[in-house]
């Protein structure tokens, strides 16, 4: 079983967005998804209560079982998933260290300003000290709509500290509306440009995680 891992150590990055509407993404390329929510905010599992779909498995992973987090990875790996998509809180725990320990690939949203990129350095230090340098990309999410200077500078700045995810995502209503109505934004306006971007957007991770050695253990 693969395993994505969105991370950062600062809230408001967008990480449930990316989460969900990956994971429908994944599961509509055929993959069997399971979505896990380890922040205690609940939002991930929330927007899961609220699908009348059953096509992306849907839980939150209360505190007592985040230390077991490679045993219920492992269990849900013999129940057939094939990916699973982790959501982790917006700070450093034990929890969100387990999850970038687990990934076959953490990525690390990140908006397009100066404080926000600042704020991406020491969750690079944890994927670093963690081994994991090989196994993140960036994602630049909340884009302006369209190539600004703000966003192409910030693009630069990111690919310094390691790889960025192809293609940044737009600021765009229908992924807070797709949020908020229990959908992928695949599925809330499939013709759309938020959808377009996170198909490409799965594509791209999903090559990027074949290209890399199968680790032995979680995700062999």
């Amino acid at each position: 079983m693969r395993t994505i891992t969105l991370v950062t150590q600062k809230g408001g990055t967008g990480k449930t967005t990316i989460a969900a509407s990956l994971a429908v993404a994944a599961a509509a390329a055929g993959e069997t998804v399971v979505a896990l929510d380890l922040d205690a905010q609940g939002s991930l599992a929330g927007w899961g209560g609220a699908r009348g779909t059953d096509t992306v498995a849907v839980d939150q992973v209360g505190p007592e079982y985040l230390p077991r987090l490679p045993e219920v990875l492992k269990a849900l790996k013999n129940r057939g998933f094939t990916l699973a998509i982790l959501d982790t809180a917006g700070v450093e725990n034990t929890g969100g260290n387990l999850a970038m320990k687990a990934a076959t690939l953490c990525l690390v949203p990140a908006r397009p300003s100066r404080l926000d990129l600042q704020a991406t350095l020491p969750t690079l230090e944890s994927l670093v000290r963690l081994g994991m340098r090989e196994r993140f990309a960036f994602v630049l999410n909340q884009c302006p709509a369209g190539r600004g200077t703000r966003a192409s500078e910030a693009a630069r700045g990111l690919s310094e500290f390691g790889v960025l995810a192809d293609p940044p995502l737009a600021l765009r209503a229908d992924h807070q509306d797709a949020m908020a109505t229990g959908l992928g934004v695949t599925e809330y306006a499939g013709k759309g440009k938020a959808a377009e971007e996170i198909r490409t957007l799965w594509s791209w991770v999903d090559q990027k995680m074949k290209a890399k050695p199968s680790r032995k253990g979680l995700n062999a």
